[in-house]
């Protein structure tokens, strides 16, 4: 009987015996002659498998030790006999069912890391039979790329012992096959009862399909994140191609329909071949088109099929792919860049069509699969919403820019008293900033520059609103204070409405904010009274080449939660001043004292010059919120153009002041007719004065674009016209005036009120200066 460690026999890799010792003679009762050269198998009495024997042979006999020896390149099995404690019937279960049915490939490797056995249920790399796979290292058996890497980590689990478990390593590309396999390794030492060292345990999964997938959802993930966080069809194109290239493609190329690009509704599908697309995108080697160019896609290419019927298409590029003649542009690019392998995918939305996105793979790049082409339906479907999103933004953004341009005004009328000249630097999105310059009785001016809160078509509307507020309170021909206060009126009612729109409605959430300056001028005083609304205080510019801030106490917001009254402070600007106001960064440029250089010059330099200089002036960081200047240089209205005339408080101030009045306008050389019709106003107007108005009288003719006649006295009673029945004698001068003049009014001030009217004269002396 043989004892445990005894060599029985010798096996070849194909199971035929090629060694019979005596014990296993003894022990199966075959003779040397006899069983060497045949199968162990049919010694066993036992069925041949694909490797040449089944361990099922032994089932009969005492325990056996099989253990794989390497004889120069080929692999044998010595056949031993062992103890009862050394091969349990269930250690020989196990390493069965590891061995002939694991999914999970098992590799015995030795202390030269070659294969001396491996499992039978697996096929090896490549499907190559396990007998060609015998002998060879474990890194050539796989042709591994980084072999020469995992050669050393398994040399360093020989030496240390140390596992090394769930390494991920790619296979080399197949010469028929372009798809690379990605395996999981590990690797055990293997020592015998003694503490020898054997060899190695390799294991290796195929985890291809495991990785590839994840690595697709991680990419999604990963383009869902990045791609729409712009609201710009440019930029959403740009960054889909900076996530997908080299993450999924070599190259990407993104195409929009340019009436989208410009924020108008894409077209139904199918798509007329003649609409024209732009190349909104591309990254990769060798671009057919320059970005930007436009133009429509060639009939009979995949890309114009994907636009007809909005279904994806994976293509593989090579000699038979004729579409190629339709477009040899691109041909010669796809060819140039070795392309092999193309995904034409659509950008849809709701049946419309907005573009199409083309993925290429080329060199040595994978081909790819069908769940690659979910993958660019997926992605190209986020895409298409951001695209969408940012065309409406688009579209909104230019009504909103639109919309603002025509509110503001589009040729400023010329004032005798200022001169008025504007910057206005709209921001990305549109906004709600206005500037004015109303033309006031007495040759006085306002001045307006006004900034709503938010941005779009909301933000212009308001600003719209709010200005033919003004428009319309100007003529009161109340101070600056008051305009803010009424205007302010105004603000809160379209705030109070803009909270009770439905909850679902955006501008709900969206409170309305608006800020205000009005400064005006009068250039027979050479005074300027400004009061404020949240915007920063004026600046005077000086013809001297100094400048200071007008200290204006601030009033609260427009329809803000402050109660606090507008304040107006009047200050004096002489002749030839320049006054700045603004808002947003350019209002603080100035308040920082940043842009004193360019001001300080503002006596030597024409308005619009000074305005580009600022515009270009260098800044700390780029700014891209909207805002506006507004500047206004003082002139004053010549001596000779004003009369003032002080009139006693009795029933001869009419006929003095018609006299004075009458020779004033003959010097003036007004029409005769214009003349007749001031003296009724002006006899009118100290007669009423006279009758309901408190000493001292003072009667005033401006002449300027208008003939202004006006009386002040001490009252601050309110003139209002009445309507005298027919048999008065009195009670009709208010009345008159209102019938003849273009337009009467009345102001007040600290030392009571003035009552003026306007008239037209026609006279080419009265053209703005």
């Amino acid at each position: 009987m043989p004892h445990h460690g005894d060599v029985l026999m010798v096996i070849d890799e194909r199971g035929r015996v090629i060694e019979w010792r005596r014990e296993a003679e003894e022990l199966l009762g075959w003779s040397e002659v006899e069983a060497v050269g045949q199968s162990l198998a049919t010694l066993m009495g036992d069925v041949e498998t694909a490797d040449g024997w089944r361990r099922d042979a032994f089932s009969d006999v005492p325990p056996l030790l099989v253990k794989p020896e390497v004889r120069g390149s080929s692999v044998v099995w010595r056949v031993c006999a062992a103890d009862e404690a050394v091969a349990q019937p269930e250690d020989v279960a196990v390493l069965k069912a590891m061995f002939t049915q694991s999914p999970v490939g098992l590799h015995v490797l030795d202390d030269q890391l070659r294969v001396v056995r491996m499992n039978t249920a697996t096929r090896g790399p490549h499907d190559a039979p396990v007998g060609d796979l015998l002998g060879r290292r474990f890194t050539e058996a796989y042709e591994l790329e980084d072999a020469e890497d995992v050669l050393a980590m398994a040399r360093r689990v020989l030496e240390s012992g140390e596992p090394v478990l769930n390494r991920l390593v790619r296979g080399t590309e197949a010469p028929a096959v372009r798809k690379r396999r990605i395996y999981s390794v590990s690797f055990v030492r293997l020592e015998n009862g003694e503490g020898k060292v054997l060899g190695l345990l390799a294991s290796s999964v195929d985890v291809t399909e495991r990785e590839n997938g994840q690595k697709r959802l991680a990419l999604l993930d990963a383009v869902r994140a990045r791609v729409g966080r712009r609201l710009d069809v440019l930029a959403v194109c740009q960054d889909l191609v900076d996530a997908m290239v080299p993450a999924f493609t070599g190259i990407a190329v993104v195409e929009v329909v340019e009436g989208v690009v410009r924020g108008e509704e894409p077209p139904l599908v199918p798509v007329h071949r003649d609409v024209p697309l732009r190349r909104t995108a591309f990254r990769g080697r060798i671009s057919a088109y320059p970005v930007g160019d436009v133009r429509p896609l060639p009939s009979g290419t995949p890309f114009a099929r994907v636009l007809r019927d909005l279904r994806p298409r994976l293509l593989p590029i090579d000699r038979d792919s004729t579409w190629l003649i339709c477009d040899p542009a691109r041909a010669r690019s796809i060819s140039q860049s070795e392309v092999h392998s193309l995904i034409a995918a659509p950008l849809a939305l709701r049946g419309h069509a907005l573009g199409v996105v083309s993925f290429y793979r080329h060199q040595q790049e994978d081909p790819f699969e069908e769940e690659d082409l979910q993958l660019a339906s997926d992605v190209c479907a986020h895409t298409a919403l951001c695209i969408d999103n940012a065309r409406r933004f688009t579209r909104e953004r230019t009504i909103a820019a639109t919309l603002q341009r025509r509110l503001l005004p589009q040729d400023p009328a010329a004032q005798s008293s200022v001169e008025v000249c504007q910057l206005h630097l709209p921001g990305p999105e549109g906004g709600g900033a206005w500037f004015d310059s109303i033309a006031l009785p007495g040759a006085r001016t306002a001045l307006v520059v006004g900034e709503v809160a938010g941005r779009g078509i909301a933000a212009a509307t308001t600003m719209g609103q709010l200005r033919t507020a003004l428009h319309s309170l100007a003529p009161l021909d109340v101070g600056p204070d008051e305009l803010l206060a009424r205007l302010n009126d105004t603000a809160t009612r379209l705030a109070a409405e803009r909270a009770a729109l439905p909850p679902g409605d955006p501008l709900h959430r969206e409170p309305l904010t608006a800020g205000c300056a009005i400064a005006i001028y009068d250039p027979v005083a050479l005074t300027c009274t400004i009061a404020r609304a949240g915007l920063p205080e004026p600046v005077a510019l000086l013809a001297d080449g100094t400048s200071h801030t007008l200290r204006v106490p601030p009033g609260p917001l427009l329809a803000g939660t402050g109660k606090a009254p507008f304040p107006a402070t009047t200050v004096s600007l002489p002749e030839g001043a320049v006054l700045a106001m603004a808002t947003g960064w350019i209002a603080d440029e100035i308040l920082a004292g940043r842009l004193s250089p360019l001001l300080n010059d503002a006596g030597r330099r024409s308005l619009p010059d000074l305005c580009d200089a600022i515009a270009n002036a260098p800044r700390r960081c780029r700014r891209t919120e909207e805002t506006l200047l507004l500047l206004a240089r003082t002139r004053a209205l010549p001596v000779d153009q004003v009369m003032t005339l002080s009139l006693p408080a009795d029933p001869e101030a009419a006929p003095i002041a018609r006299a004075a009045a009458r020779s004033r306008l003959r010097a003036w050389g007004v029409d005769e007719e214009v003349a007749f019709t001031n003296e009724l106003i002006v006899s009118e107007l100290v007669g009423n004065a006279v009758r309901y108005g408190t000493p001292p009288l003072q009667l005033r003719l401006i002449f300027e674009r208008m003939l202004t006649s006006e009386v002040s006295d001490s009252a601050t009673s309110a003139p209002h016209v009445k309507h005298a029945r027919t048999i008065d004698e009195r009670g009709r001068g208010l009345f008159i005036i209102a019938s003849i003049a273009d337009q009467w009014g009345a102001r007040y001030g600290d030392q009571g009120k003035t009552v003026w009217a306007e008239q037209t004269t026609g006279s080419p002396h009265a053209a703005p200066l």
